[in-house]
């Protein structure tokens, strides 16, 4: 039982012929929370909530988009810094429930855990075939110098991009300031530009600038054969440690000790290197003999964990961590999640996290 209500409204605009609809996409505009969806009350100064039934009077650049358009939004728009397990599935549940009815799908969020609830959402939907594009702004919608204008045509834009009529666009994405990425690549680098988001270890599969181009090559393909599932268990008994010189044993004790723990992210040094006193490297051992897994990630915002390059990765090899590669903390934070969800044998948990799964991970040598 979720907390939450959504209103569904009307068909904002359709830009053809009657004769025509059949062939236009139709996209789902969701709004869950987040500075795009406020405008200032030029009287008070306040930030309100946007009534999205008045969009074109804010944006009447979307008459101008061979698509047509229709909004939900929650009553009680959800802050980001308060998304959870259960957000993310009540947003996965709305996608689901209009899955065959639209053709693409935008989600409005705040940026702050965006790239938590894409990557979320990113596992959570298998065999997608439809584009979701997550997006937000830095300033709101009503602001005379706001972002949120261009993202939210663009990213309307790209989830209505069809080629041979098929979507051009079959996965989880992020657009944020002319660049448009695959989601559980995402990390927020910056609070203030608003080029807030960047993909560090894989390429734009999108760039907006005085024509909109997809790397199509670099875009996922959709599993057509097999039906759209949405995987809907969540496990939250997990933790992020972030080792740091001089890191004390009754700290790490004190995190791997919690109890029901099922999960850490070990966030490392460089390519993926940690303390190698003898203390650290049993309480790590004794965790995973509980069978709690725990995945290696590089503090660095750009590259690789190779475990065994350095003498200070070797021991956390023996004993069994689970190397991450190249995903970030985000999306490692999200997979853990869902592959605890769905109770993947412990005897083959390492491999499957090791696999990509959703273009989340470059492929292990």
């Amino acid at each position: 039982m979720y907390l939450f209500s959504v209103n569904l409204h009307h068909k904002l605009f359709q830009n053809s012929a009657s004769d025509k609809m059949a062939k236009i996409p139709h996209i789902l505009l969701i709004y869950t929370g987040g500075t795009i969806g406020m405008v200032k009350d030029y009287k008070t100064g306040a930030l309100k909530i946007f009534n999205f039934d008045k969009l074109l009077k804010h944006i009447p650049e979307l008459n101008q988009l061979n698509c047509t358009i229709q909004s939900i939004s929650l009553d009680e728009p959800i802050d980001s810094s308060n998304m959870n397990p259960d957000n993310w599935v009540f947003i996965a549940e709305i996608i689901e429930k209009n899955y065959e009815q639209f053709d693409g799908f935008v989600v409005l969020h705040g940026s702050d855990t965006m790239s938590y609830t894409a990557s979320a959402i990113s596992f959570m939907f298998e065999n997608l075939s439809k584009p979701v594009i997550f997006t937000g702004s830095q300033l709101p919608i009503g602001d005379l110098r706001t972002d949120a204008k261009e993202n939210l045509i663009t990213s309307i834009e790209v989830a209505a991009a069809q080629e041979n009529d098929q979507p051009i666009i079959s996965e989880v994405c992020l657009y944020f300031e002319y660049k448009l990425y695959r989601a559980n690549r995402t990390t927020k680098i910056n609070a203030e530009h608003f080029e807030a988001f960047t993909s560090p270890n894989y390429p734009p599969l999108g760039e907006s600038g005085v024509h909109l181009k997809f790397h199509k090559q670099l875009i996922l393909k959709p599993k057509k054969a097999k039906p759209f599932t949405v995987r809907k268990r969540l496990d939250n008994n997990i933790v992020i440690l972030k080792i740091f010189p001089g890191i004390t044993e009754r700290v790490v004790a004190s995190i791997l000790g919690i109890e029901g723990l099922k999960g850490v992210i070990l966030e490392t040094f460089g390519s993926g290197n940690a303390p190698t006193e003898k203390w650290f490297i049993d309480l790590l051992k004794e965790t995973i003999d509980k069978g709690a897994h725990i995945i290696n990630v590089t503090q660095c915002i750009a590259g690789s964990v190779i475990m065994g390059q350095y003498e200070t990765s070797i021991e956390l090899k023996k004993v069994g961590i689970i190397n991450g590669g190249d995903i970030t903390t985000e999306s490692a934070l999200a997979k853990l999640m869902y592959l605890l969800g769905e109770n993947i044998p412990k005897n083959t948990f390492k491999s499957i996290f090791e696999t990509q799964l959703r273009g989340e991970i470059s492929e292990q040598e």
